[in-house]
């Protein structure tokens, strides 16, 4: 697979290739695997929020707030 990035990011991603000591081909690839993970983890959480939320697993803005105060005056 190829991808054209256009010029200014082209020229970023080998900037900062450079900057690395990496291949710019090598810090795409980092940049969008970490990219894809990071996505992933983000919807299991939304999924599992709402989850949580359909449970009623979840705590108002009133009670994060005492729960809060309450650490802080510990």
């Amino acid at each position: 697979m190829e991808a054209n990035f256009g010029p200014e990011l082209e020229a970023r991603i080998r900037h900062s290739a450079a900057r690395l000591g990496r291949e710019p081909e090598e810090l795409a690839r980092e940049v969008l695997t970490r990219y894809f993970e990071e996505e992933a983890r983000f919807v299991d959480a939304v999924r599992r929020g709402e989850e949580s939320f359909e449970r009623a697993g979840y705590l108002t803005h009133e009670q994060v707030g005492e729960g809060l105060h309450r650490f802080l005056q510990a």
